[in-house]
Protein backbone atom coordinates (compact mmCIF):
# COMPACT_ATOMS: atom_id res chain seq x y z
CA UNK A 1 0.00 0.00 0.00
CA UNK A 2 0.93 3.14 -0.55
CA UNK A 3 1.60 6.60 1.62
CA UNK A 4 0.35 9.80 -0.54
CA UNK A 5 3.03 11.82 0.85
CA UNK A 6 4.60 15.12 -0.12
CA UNK A 7 7.34 13.94 2.60
CA UNK A 8 10.26 13.21 -0.15
CA UNK A 9 10.19 17.05 -1.23
CA UNK A 10 10.34 18.11 2.71
CA UNK A 11 13.34 16.34 3.12
CA UNK A 12 14.62 17.27 -0.72
CA UNK A 13 14.19 20.69 0.61
CA UNK A 14 15.75 20.37 4.19
CA UNK A 15 19.05 19.02 2.12
CA UNK A 16 19.25 22.15 0.22
CA UNK A 17 18.96 24.45 2.93
CA UNK A 18 21.47 22.66 4.78
CA UNK A 19 23.48 22.41 1.85
CA UNK A 20 23.39 26.71 1.19
CA UNK A 21 23.60 27.26 4.87
CA UNK A 22 27.18 25.41 4.49
CA UNK A 23 27.81 27.15 1.45
CA UNK A 24 27.24 30.15 2.74
CA UNK A 25 28.90 29.79 6.08
CA UNK A 26 31.86 28.65 3.97
CA UNK A 27 32.18 31.86 2.00
CA UNK A 28 32.32 33.65 5.45
CA UNK A 29 34.94 32.17 6.19
CA UNK A 30 37.45 32.27 2.80
CA UNK A 31 35.60 35.89 3.56
CA UNK A 32 37.45 36.90 6.76
CA UNK A 33 40.51 33.85 6.28
CA UNK A 34 43.18 37.40 6.23
CA UNK A 35 40.77 39.06 9.35
CA UNK A 36 42.71 38.79 12.57
CA UNK A 37 40.62 37.14 15.49
CA UNK A 38 38.71 35.53 12.93
CA UNK A 39 37.76 32.20 14.48
CA UNK A 40 36.22 29.75 11.52
CA UNK A 41 32.19 29.01 11.61
CA UNK A 42 30.89 25.37 10.84
CA UNK A 43 27.21 24.19 10.08
CA UNK A 44 25.86 21.83 12.59
CA UNK A 45 23.04 19.42 11.83
CA UNK A 46 21.33 17.02 13.01
CA UNK A 47 18.87 14.03 11.72
CA UNK A 48 15.00 15.47 11.99
CA UNK A 49 13.08 12.91 14.14
CA UNK A 50 11.57 10.24 11.42
CA UNK A 51 7.38 10.04 10.27
CA UNK A 52 6.42 6.93 11.77
CA UNK A 53 4.49 5.01 9.20
CA UNK A 54 1.34 2.80 11.20
CA UNK A 55 1.63 -1.00 10.74
CA UNK A 56 0.71 -1.35 6.78
CA UNK A 57 1.26 -5.16 6.21
CA UNK A 58 -1.09 -7.56 5.70
CA UNK A 59 2.06 -9.82 5.85
CA UNK A 60 4.02 -9.30 9.32
CA UNK A 61 1.63 -6.72 11.01
CA UNK A 62 4.66 -4.50 10.91
CA UNK A 63 5.09 -0.44 10.65
CA UNK A 64 8.03 1.78 9.56
CA UNK A 65 9.43 4.77 10.05
CA UNK A 66 10.00 7.21 7.00
CA UNK A 67 13.09 9.63 7.47
CA UNK A 68 12.23 12.96 7.17
CA UNK A 69 15.24 15.58 6.25
CA UNK A 70 17.45 17.38 8.28
CA UNK A 71 17.79 20.32 10.85
CA UNK A 72 20.26 23.10 10.93
CA UNK A 73 20.93 23.12 14.70
CA UNK A 74 23.16 25.73 14.96
CA UNK A 75 26.16 27.85 13.60
CA UNK A 76 29.46 27.62 16.22
CA UNK A 77 32.38 28.93 16.24
CA UNK A 78 35.33 26.25 16.18
CA UNK A 79 37.50 27.23 19.35
CA UNK A 80 39.03 25.35 21.77
CA UNK A 81 39.19 26.68 25.16
CA UNK A 82 41.68 25.25 27.04
CA UNK A 83 44.30 26.88 24.08
CA UNK A 84 42.57 30.36 24.61
CA UNK A 85 43.48 29.81 28.69
CA UNK A 86 46.84 28.66 27.74
CA UNK A 87 47.26 31.84 25.29
CA UNK A 88 46.23 34.30 27.59
CA UNK A 89 48.45 32.94 30.20
CA UNK A 90 51.31 32.77 28.28
CA UNK A 91 50.60 36.22 27.13
CA UNK A 92 50.57 37.62 30.26
CA UNK A 93 54.28 36.19 30.80
CA UNK A 94 55.59 37.41 27.68
CA UNK A 95 54.44 41.27 28.85
CA UNK A 96 55.72 41.30 32.11
CA UNK A 97 59.29 39.90 30.19
CA UNK A 98 59.18 42.28 27.87
CA UNK A 99 58.47 44.94 30.01
CA UNK A 100 61.43 43.92 32.34
CA UNK A 101 64.09 43.08 29.63
CA UNK A 102 62.98 46.73 28.44
CA UNK A 103 63.36 48.84 31.31
CA UNK A 104 66.15 46.88 32.94
CA UNK A 105 68.13 47.61 29.77
CA UNK A 106 67.62 50.98 30.15
CA UNK A 107 69.03 50.94 33.47
CA UNK A 108 72.09 49.18 32.40
CA UNK A 109 72.80 51.42 29.28
CA UNK A 110 72.90 54.38 32.09
CA UNK A 111 75.62 52.40 33.75
CA UNK A 112 77.27 52.75 30.47
CA UNK A 113 80.02 50.26 31.68
CA UNK A 114 82.69 49.41 30.75
CA UNK A 115 83.43 52.80 28.98
CA UNK A 116 86.28 55.17 29.43
CA UNK A 117 83.32 57.14 30.62
CA UNK A 118 81.73 54.67 33.08
CA UNK A 119 81.86 55.23 37.25
CA UNK A 120 84.84 52.36 37.41
CA UNK A 121 86.97 53.84 34.75
CA UNK A 122 86.23 57.44 36.47
CA UNK A 123 87.07 55.78 39.65
CA UNK A 124 90.16 54.64 38.49
CA UNK A 125 91.25 58.19 37.27
CA UNK A 126 90.30 59.42 40.83
CA UNK A 127 92.33 57.02 42.63
CA UNK A 128 94.96 57.47 40.16
CA UNK A 129 95.26 61.51 40.94
CA UNK A 130 95.67 61.18 44.50
CA UNK A 131 98.70 58.84 43.74
CA UNK A 132 100.19 61.36 41.62
CA UNK A 133 99.83 63.81 44.31
CA UNK A 134 101.03 62.22 46.76
CA UNK A 135 104.38 62.13 44.61
CA UNK A 136 104.31 65.31 43.03
CA UNK A 137 107.48 67.66 43.76
CA UNK A 138 104.83 70.51 43.18
CA UNK A 139 101.46 69.55 44.57
CA UNK A 140 100.09 72.97 43.74
CA UNK A 141 99.23 72.13 39.73
CA UNK A 142 97.73 68.23 41.38
CA UNK A 143 95.06 69.93 43.30
CA UNK A 144 93.09 70.97 40.17
CA UNK A 145 93.32 67.85 39.08
CA UNK A 146 91.85 65.79 41.97
CA UNK A 147 89.12 68.39 42.76
CA UNK A 148 88.47 68.10 38.80
CA UNK A 149 88.72 63.84 39.55
CA UNK A 150 86.14 63.81 42.53
CA UNK A 151 83.97 66.30 40.54
CA UNK A 152 84.24 63.75 37.98
CA UNK A 153 83.06 61.01 40.91
CA UNK A 154 80.34 63.13 42.11
CA UNK A 155 78.82 64.00 38.33
CA UNK A 156 78.48 60.43 37.49
CA UNK A 157 77.17 58.86 40.76
CA UNK A 158 74.52 62.44 40.54
CA UNK A 159 73.69 61.32 36.57
CA UNK A 160 73.44 57.79 37.51
CA UNK A 161 71.11 58.51 40.39
CA UNK A 162 69.09 60.71 38.39
CA UNK A 163 68.93 57.84 35.18
CA UNK A 164 67.40 55.58 37.87
CA UNK A 165 65.05 58.38 39.37
CA UNK A 166 63.76 59.10 35.99
CA UNK A 167 63.28 55.31 35.14
CA UNK A 168 61.13 55.37 38.38
CA UNK A 169 59.23 58.29 37.34
CA UNK A 170 58.88 56.59 33.76
CA UNK A 171 57.31 53.22 35.22
CA UNK A 172 54.64 54.99 37.55
CA UNK A 173 53.58 56.96 34.51
CA UNK A 174 53.37 53.96 32.49
CA UNK A 175 51.35 52.27 35.11
CA UNK A 176 49.35 54.94 35.91
CA UNK A 177 48.50 55.60 32.09
CA UNK A 178 47.22 52.28 31.94
CA UNK A 179 45.18 51.86 34.92
CA UNK A 180 43.70 55.34 34.43
CA UNK A 181 40.10 54.29 35.59
CA UNK A 182 38.69 56.96 32.62
CA UNK A 183 41.20 56.15 29.36
CA UNK A 184 43.24 53.42 30.63
CA UNK A 185 44.04 50.91 28.17
CA UNK A 186 42.60 47.91 31.39
CA UNK A 187 39.47 50.26 31.90
CA UNK A 188 38.97 50.16 27.71
CA UNK A 189 39.32 46.62 27.36
CA UNK A 190 36.70 45.33 30.80
CA UNK A 191 34.00 48.28 29.48
CA UNK A 192 34.35 46.50 25.82
CA UNK A 193 34.23 43.29 27.31
CA UNK A 194 31.21 44.42 29.36
CA UNK A 195 29.21 45.70 26.36
CA UNK A 196 29.60 42.83 24.33
CA UNK A 197 28.51 40.54 27.12
CA UNK A 198 25.06 42.84 27.08
CA UNK A 199 24.64 42.37 23.20
CA UNK A 200 25.87 38.86 23.38
CA UNK A 201 22.92 37.78 25.79
CA UNK A 202 20.60 40.03 24.08
CA UNK A 203 21.38 38.04 20.50
CA UNK A 204 21.22 34.51 22.13
CA UNK A 205 18.12 35.76 23.95
CA UNK A 206 16.82 36.29 20.70
CA UNK A 207 17.63 33.28 18.88
CA UNK A 208 20.14 34.88 17.15
CA UNK A 209 23.88 33.99 15.91
CA UNK A 210 26.40 35.87 18.09
CA UNK A 211 29.43 34.37 16.78
CA UNK A 212 31.38 37.75 15.52
CA UNK A 213 30.58 39.17 18.90
CA UNK A 214 31.95 36.26 20.61
CA UNK A 215 35.10 37.05 18.54
CA UNK A 216 35.32 40.61 19.15
CA UNK A 217 34.80 39.90 23.01
CA UNK A 218 37.82 36.91 22.82
CA UNK A 219 39.94 39.77 21.15
CA UNK A 220 39.26 42.33 24.06
CA UNK A 221 39.88 39.28 26.62
CA UNK A 222 43.43 38.47 24.87
CA UNK A 223 44.51 41.97 24.68
CA UNK A 224 43.42 42.35 28.12
CA UNK A 225 45.67 39.38 29.49
CA UNK A 226 48.63 41.56 28.48
CA UNK A 227 48.41 43.62 31.71
CA UNK A 228 47.76 40.65 34.39
CA UNK A 229 46.64 37.41 34.52
CA UNK A 230 43.07 37.07 33.66
CA UNK A 231 40.51 34.11 34.19
CA UNK A 232 36.94 33.77 32.14
CA UNK A 233 33.83 32.28 33.36
CA UNK A 234 31.01 31.34 30.85
CA UNK A 235 27.33 32.36 32.30
CA UNK A 236 24.14 30.46 30.86
CA UNK A 237 22.99 33.64 29.45
CA UNK A 238 25.93 33.63 27.49
CA UNK A 239 28.05 36.62 29.08
CA UNK A 240 31.10 35.71 30.64
CA UNK A 241 32.82 37.05 34.05
CA UNK A 242 36.66 38.26 33.97
CA UNK A 243 38.61 38.00 37.30
CA UNK A 244 42.25 40.01 36.71
CA UNK A 245 45.58 39.93 38.60
CA UNK A 246 46.04 38.11 41.42
CA UNK A 247 42.11 37.38 41.98
CA UNK A 248 42.69 35.59 38.75
CA UNK A 249 44.93 33.04 40.08
CA UNK A 250 43.00 32.31 43.21
CA UNK A 251 39.74 32.01 40.70
CA UNK A 252 41.08 29.35 39.06
CA UNK A 253 42.35 27.77 41.76
CA UNK A 254 38.90 27.54 42.68
CA UNK A 255 38.40 30.66 45.37
CA UNK A 256 34.99 32.80 44.45
CA UNK A 257 36.01 36.30 43.04
CA UNK A 258 33.29 38.07 44.45
CA UNK A 259 34.33 41.54 42.31
CA UNK A 260 34.92 40.49 39.32
CA UNK A 261 36.79 43.16 36.61
CA UNK A 262 33.96 42.49 34.23
CA UNK A 263 30.95 41.11 35.67
CA UNK A 264 28.37 40.56 33.01
CA UNK A 265 27.40 44.18 31.91
CA UNK A 266 29.15 45.66 35.02
CA UNK A 267 33.07 46.88 35.40
CA UNK A 268 34.51 46.92 39.15
CA UNK A 269 37.94 48.76 38.59
CA UNK A 270 38.73 50.42 41.81
CA UNK A 271 38.34 46.73 43.24
CA UNK A 272 40.61 45.11 40.82
CA UNK A 273 43.45 47.70 40.03
CA UNK A 274 44.47 48.05 43.43
CA UNK A 275 47.96 47.08 44.68
CA UNK A 276 47.17 44.68 46.39
CA UNK A 277 45.75 42.68 43.81
CA UNK A 278 48.45 43.23 40.72
CA UNK A 279 51.49 43.18 42.74
CA UNK A 280 53.31 39.84 41.87
CA UNK A 281 51.08 39.04 39.33
CA UNK A 282 52.05 38.49 35.81
CA UNK A 283 51.80 40.57 32.98
CA UNK A 284 52.75 44.32 32.38
CA UNK A 285 50.73 45.89 35.40
CA UNK A 286 52.72 43.55 37.76
CA UNK A 287 56.08 43.87 35.99
CA UNK A 288 55.63 47.40 36.27
CA UNK A 289 55.34 47.18 39.98
CA UNK A 290 57.93 44.99 40.52
CA UNK A 291 59.90 47.33 39.06
CA UNK A 292 59.10 50.11 41.15
CA UNK A 293 56.01 50.57 43.33
CA UNK A 294 55.94 54.06 43.91
CA UNK A 295 53.37 53.41 46.85
CA UNK A 296 55.89 51.74 48.52
CA UNK A 297 58.68 53.00 47.49
CA UNK A 298 59.81 48.99 47.00
CA UNK A 299 61.56 47.09 43.33
CA UNK A 300 63.97 46.06 41.68
CA UNK A 301 64.89 50.17 40.96
CA UNK A 302 64.79 51.25 44.24
CA UNK A 303 67.14 48.25 45.07
CA UNK A 304 69.46 49.40 42.67
CA UNK A 305 69.33 53.37 43.71
CA UNK A 306 69.50 52.01 47.12
CA UNK A 307 72.92 50.38 46.30
CA UNK A 308 74.53 53.24 44.35
CA UNK A 309 73.46 55.11 47.44
CA UNK A 310 75.70 52.49 48.83
CA UNK A 311 78.40 53.44 46.58
CA UNK A 312 78.49 57.04 47.19
CA UNK A 313 78.39 57.15 51.27
CA UNK A 314 81.35 54.68 51.02
CA UNK A 315 83.25 56.91 49.03
CA UNK A 316 82.52 59.89 51.26
CA UNK A 317 82.95 58.23 54.48
CA UNK A 318 86.38 56.07 53.05
CA UNK A 319 87.86 59.57 51.69
CA UNK A 320 87.22 61.66 54.22
CA UNK A 321 88.42 59.13 57.18
CA UNK A 322 91.42 58.38 55.03
CA UNK A 323 92.55 62.27 54.79
CA UNK A 324 91.40 62.63 58.67
CA UNK A 325 93.52 59.25 59.96
CA UNK A 326 96.39 60.15 57.91
CA UNK A 327 95.80 64.12 59.32
CA UNK A 328 99.55 65.48 60.57
CA UNK A 329 98.58 68.89 59.92
CA UNK A 330 96.55 68.08 63.86
CA UNK A 331 92.69 67.65 61.83
CA UNK A 332 93.13 71.11 60.07
CA UNK A 333 93.17 68.34 56.47
CA UNK A 334 89.80 69.58 54.65
CA UNK A 335 86.71 66.88 54.05
CA UNK A 336 87.43 66.10 50.14
CA UNK A 337 83.68 65.22 49.85
CA UNK A 338 80.98 67.08 51.21
CA UNK A 339 80.00 65.34 54.58
CA UNK A 340 76.26 66.71 54.16
CA UNK A 341 76.35 64.94 50.70
CA UNK A 342 76.24 61.10 51.26
CA UNK A 343 74.32 59.52 48.46
CA UNK A 344 74.10 59.31 45.08
CA UNK A 345 72.04 62.61 44.19
CA UNK A 346 73.92 64.45 46.86
CA UNK A 347 77.52 63.26 46.48
CA UNK A 348 79.93 66.31 46.02
CA UNK A 349 83.18 67.68 46.03
CA UNK A 350 83.51 70.06 49.18
CA UNK A 351 82.97 73.64 48.32
CA UNK A 352 85.78 75.10 50.47
CA UNK A 353 88.71 73.14 48.70
CA UNK A 354 90.65 75.71 46.46
CA UNK A 355 92.35 74.85 43.41
CA UNK A 356 95.11 77.51 43.85
CA UNK A 357 96.26 75.80 47.58
CA UNK A 358 98.00 72.61 48.96
CA UNK A 359 94.80 70.63 51.08
CA UNK A 360 96.90 67.72 51.32
CA UNK A 361 99.85 66.12 52.77
CA UNK A 362 102.04 63.36 50.91
CA UNK A 363 100.85 61.17 53.39
CA UNK A 364 97.08 61.96 53.64
CA UNK A 365 97.00 61.78 49.46
CA UNK A 366 98.90 57.88 49.70
CA UNK A 367 96.07 57.38 52.20
CA UNK A 368 93.56 58.32 49.97
CA UNK A 369 94.96 56.42 46.99
CA UNK A 370 95.10 52.92 49.34
CA UNK A 371 91.30 53.31 48.81
CA UNK A 372 91.95 52.19 45.17
CA UNK A 373 90.13 48.52 45.09
CA UNK A 374 88.62 49.15 47.99
CA UNK A 375 84.89 48.87 49.27
CA UNK A 376 83.15 51.38 47.12
CA UNK A 377 84.59 50.20 44.03
CA UNK A 378 84.09 46.72 44.81
CA UNK A 379 80.46 47.10 45.58
CA UNK A 380 80.18 49.31 42.26
CA UNK A 381 81.69 46.30 40.82
CA UNK A 382 79.13 43.58 42.28
CA UNK A 383 76.31 46.60 41.50
CA UNK A 384 77.33 46.34 37.49
CA UNK A 385 77.51 42.36 37.51
CA UNK A 386 74.02 42.26 39.37
CA UNK A 387 72.31 44.54 36.54
CA UNK A 388 73.89 42.52 33.69
CA UNK A 389 73.12 39.61 35.37
CA UNK A 390 69.17 40.75 35.65
CA UNK A 391 68.92 42.18 31.91
CA UNK A 392 70.89 38.48 30.75
CA UNK A 393 68.16 36.55 32.50
CA UNK A 394 64.97 38.90 31.90
CA UNK A 395 65.84 38.71 28.34
CA UNK A 396 66.50 34.82 28.33
CA UNK A 397 63.21 34.62 29.64
CA UNK A 398 61.77 37.10 26.99
CA UNK A 399 62.88 34.78 24.17
CA UNK A 400 61.74 31.97 25.64
CA UNK A 401 58.36 33.57 26.57
CA UNK A 402 58.50 34.98 23.34
CA UNK A 403 59.02 31.29 21.60
CA UNK A 404 55.96 29.54 23.77
CA UNK A 405 53.79 32.43 22.75
CA UNK A 406 54.17 32.04 19.62
CA UNK A 407 53.81 28.00 19.66
CA UNK A 408 50.77 28.39 21.74
CA UNK A 409 49.24 31.11 19.11
CA UNK A 410 49.98 28.53 16.00
CA UNK A 411 48.07 25.60 17.69
CA UNK A 412 45.54 27.85 18.41
CA UNK A 413 44.96 29.02 15.15
CA UNK A 414 45.51 25.22 13.60
CA UNK A 415 42.49 25.03 15.65
CA UNK A 416 40.42 28.06 14.92
CA UNK A 417 42.38 29.80 11.94
CA UNK A 418 40.93 29.58 8.47
CA UNK A 419 42.70 27.09 5.79
CA UNK A 420 41.59 28.21 2.29
CA UNK A 421 42.59 24.40 1.24
CA UNK A 422 39.97 23.08 3.83
CA UNK A 423 37.45 25.45 2.60
CA UNK A 424 37.46 24.71 -0.84
CA UNK A 425 37.32 21.17 -0.10
CA UNK A 426 34.39 21.97 1.78
CA UNK A 427 32.84 24.28 -0.41
CA UNK A 428 32.80 21.62 -3.46
CA UNK A 429 31.70 19.01 -0.45
CA UNK A 430 28.30 21.40 0.03
CA UNK A 431 28.43 22.12 -3.88
CA UNK A 432 27.82 18.64 -4.42
CA UNK A 433 25.34 17.86 -1.88
CA UNK A 434 23.13 21.13 -2.52
CA UNK A 435 22.74 19.31 -6.19
CA UNK A 436 22.41 16.25 -5.24
CA UNK A 437 19.72 17.48 -3.04
CA UNK A 438 17.93 19.43 -6.10
CA UNK A 439 18.40 16.38 -8.24
CA UNK A 440 15.94 14.30 -5.58
CA UNK A 441 13.86 17.59 -5.60
CA UNK A 442 13.41 18.05 -9.54
CA UNK A 443 13.43 13.83 -9.61
CA UNK A 444 10.15 14.00 -7.16
CA UNK A 445 8.55 17.30 -9.02
CA UNK A 446 8.69 15.11 -12.32
CA UNK A 447 7.70 11.97 -10.94
CA UNK A 448 4.81 14.14 -9.58
CA UNK A 449 3.87 15.74 -13.20
CA UNK A 450 3.83 12.76 -14.76
CA UNK A 451 1.59 11.27 -12.45
CA UNK A 452 -0.91 13.95 -12.76
CA UNK A 453 -0.89 14.20 -16.19
CA UNK A 454 -1.39 10.40 -16.38
CA UNK A 455 -4.95 10.86 -14.22
CA UNK A 456 -5.79 13.94 -15.85
CA UNK A 457 -6.07 12.24 -19.51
Amino acid sequence: MTIPTYMGLQTALSGLEAAQAAIDTTGQNIANASTPGYSRQQVNLTERSPLTIPALSSYTGQGSQLGAGVDITSITRIRDTFLDSQYRSQNSQTSADNTNAQILGQAQASLNEPTSSGLSSVLDTFFQGFNTYSTASNQDGSTQTIIGDGQAVADSLNTLSGQITTLQSQVTQQYDTLTDPTSGAVASDANSIAQLNVQIAQAQSAGLNANDLEDQRDNAIDDLSQYSNVYVSTQSNGMVNVSFGNAASAAQNGTTDATPLVDGGTVNLSQNLSDSNLSGSSGTLGSLLGLYDSTTGTGTLSNYLTTLNGVANQLVTTVNGAISSADSQGATAPAFFDPSGTTAATIAVNPSLSSTSTPYTAAEASAVNALSGGSAEQTYQAFVTQVGGDVQSAQNSQSTSQSLLTAIGNQRQSVSGVSLDEEMTNLIQFQQAYQASARVESTINDTFTSLLSMVSG
